[in-house]
């Protein structure tokens, strides 16, 4: 257990200002807690012991007020300086997390629990806030505060100034030892709430599966169980910090006693004086106040450190591509529509160890159509999973136009390429909002032109308030067609080069997929494109047919050629020349 984390030291660096101007700030209310002792002691000891008016110390009690005020206002200004490092830090880092997220890409976010993700996204970033605004400004207090009360102490009464010195440390000390037992505490506690929030997102998402099958009430049990685990695991850190409150309150109480009682007793054989020691008394309690804090804000810091963890696991997971472009590419290369693709021996193994592509090579010709057709996880989706650059070959090349594509800049290369997948991800937003997913820019005219063009504006009309219809997460209030036409209609904004179609009207029904399967040949005419076949007469057209079993491609021809070969093409089609085999994404 670090608590002093390098790395988190570096997320404050653009705000180091600011941070510095908290400890300045902290650092100047206990000089001026020196004062404020220095000033009372002379007052109490010239009014009781020397005889003086309140009128002769009135002007040690005006600056005592003065001294008040400016404590008050260095605490208030500590606060806000704190808050806003800590705040600034937090939007950093959480854009910087949610940005890396993106560059890993989907392919990272199927092996993990999206409620996990989302929780370290939103409640461990949260979770810094008490580290840069308490902790981290707490611990630099911690070491000046008491240092400069000891610098006014010490030349004033050595024996005192060597008492506070010999039980200072003692505060640290505890804290080193329940350090491993208040790290292992908190550890617990934040793989309970991580579990947590991922089982309840899933069982969100899945509410419908689980009251069509009845299973819905023994999710109330499953859920107990694991609040229950992260009930004890949050009670333990309680226990923890309401003990160590409680000892570190105890050592410094009695650490307190201890210059108290001899102050009192040198005091009463006077080898003391009574200003002197009035002096050290006020400054006994505020010596270890700052110590104190720390350990009670001791706790934050671990939970902010256990938090740090997660959050720069996930930074350093390497991203599966290269996002630099490669000399020999050119903004022009890319933008030409009669651009070539080859797939060179590509192969592709899941993390699991399965494979899935085993050395295939084929070409997409400039302007042309290539159909992937296949039984189910033979590899298909995979082939667009890797046009699109989500993931990366285990082994061989994919080159367009002679360059490789791990050397174009995925960002410019996913400008280039419209994708109609055969599940899209529809938001939480406008109908209009979602197709211009495609083109941020585009008019409310284009959209409602490509809207047409995917024969999905008759049925945005018939909504509620037609474009501006808001239509619930992952498309909520639409059928599963009409989420698909959406998706082509985001294609058609797009108007890119280069298509990709994935089983793109596997969702229509007959009447509304002809209409579509129309506008998707005046969409593809001219392009490049990959069609993944999930109908006989989406790719009976096609220029050519590859035909993937198994990771390995078993054939590959036209239409014609294909049905000739009386291969799996044909066992494919069942002698039914309407209707390919459902495929189901890889």
């Amino acid at each position: 257990m670090n608590l002093f984390d390098t790395r988190l030291l570096r997320q404050a660096r653009p705000v180091w200002v600011w941070l510095a101007l908290t400890v300045a700030l902290g650092l100047g209310g206990g000089i001026v807690t020196v004062l404020q002792a220095r000033y009372l002691s002379r007052a109490v000891n010239a009014v009781f012991l020397a005889g003086q008016s309140l009128a002769d110390v009135s002007p040690w009690l005006i600056i005592l007020l003065a001294l008040v005020v400016a404590r008050a206002a260095a605490l208030w200004g500590g606060e806000l300086a704190a808050h806003r490092v800590a705040a600034r830090v937090k939007t950093a880092l959480r854009e910087r997390l949610f940005a890396h997220l993106l560059d890993l890409g989907p392919d990272y976010a199927r092996g993990e629990r999206t409620g996990e993700l989302t929780n370290t996204v939103v409640e461990g970033v949260e979770a810094l806030d008490a580290y840069f605004r308490e902790y981290l400004p707490q611990l630099a207090l911690a070491a000046l505060v008491p240092l400069t009360i000891l610098i006014f102490v010490t030349p004033l009464d050595l024996v005192s100034g060597l008492v506070l010195l010999l039980t200072a440390p003692l505060i640290p000390l505890f804290m080193i030892l329940i350090g491993n037992l208040a790290d292992t505490m908190t550890r617990r506690q934040w793989t309970a709430l991580s579990r947590m929030s991922a089982h309840f997102l899933d069982v969100l998402q899945g509410l419908t599966t689980l009251k069509i099958f009845n299973r819905s009430r023994e999710q109330i049990r499953v859920i107990a169980e694991i609040s229950e685990r992260h009930r004890d695991a949050t009670m333990g850190v309680l226990r923890v910090a309401f003990l160590s409150a409680l000892v570190l309150e105890l050592v410094a109480t009695l650490s307190t006693a201890v210059v108290a009682v001899e102050i009192g007793l040198r005091l009463l054989y006077g080898h003391l004086s009574f200003e002197q020691a009035f002096f050290v008394l006020i400054l006994a309690p505020e010596f270890y106040l700052p110590l104190r804090l720390l350990g009670t804000r001791f706790h934050a810091g671990i939970a902010g450190v256990t938090a740090a963890g997660r959050i720069f696991s996930i930074l350093d997971f390497g991203l599966p591509i290269s996002d630099y472009p490669s000399p020999r590419w050119s903004e022009s290369t890319i933008r030409n529509p009669q651009f070539a693709i080859r797939f060179a021996d590509i192969h592709y193994t899941f993390p699991d160890g399965r494979p899935a592509l085993n050395g295939i090579s084929f070409d997409i010709p400039p302007g042309q159509v290539v159909a992937l057709v296949g039984p189910s996880g033979g590899g298909k989706s995979t082939v667009a999973q890797l046009l699109l650059r989500f993931i990366e070959p285990t082994a061989g090349q994919i080159t367009v136009d002679g360059t490789a594509l791990a050397d174009l800049p995925a960002d410019a290369w996913r400008a280039q390429v419209a994708w109609a997948p055969q599940m899209p991800y529809l938001f939480n937003a406008s109908v209009a909002d979602n197709i211009r997913l495609a083109h941020p820019a585009a008019s409310r005219a284009e959209v409602i032109e490509a809207a047409r063009q995917a024969h999905a504006h008759e049925f945005i009309q018939a909504l509620p308030h037609g474009y501006d219809t808001v239509i619930g997460e992952r498309g909520a209030r639409l059928s599963g067609g009409q989420a698909q036409r959406i998706a082509l209609a985001r294609a058609f904004l797009k108007d890119a080069p280069f298509v990709i179609l994935d089983e793109a009207t596997a969702h229509l029904d007959p009447d509304t997929e002809t209409l579509v399967q129309a506008s998707i040949e005046r969409l593809l005419r001219g392009r490049t494109a990959l069609v993944i076949a999930h109908r006989l007469h989406t790719v009976r057209h096609a220029d050519r047919i590859v035909v993937l079993d198994r990771g390995q491609i078993v054939e590959s021809g036209t239409h014609a050629d294909l049905l000739r070969a009386a291969g799996l093409y044909h066992k494919l089609i069942g002698g039914d020349e309407t209707l390919l085999v459902s495929s189901k994404q890889t």
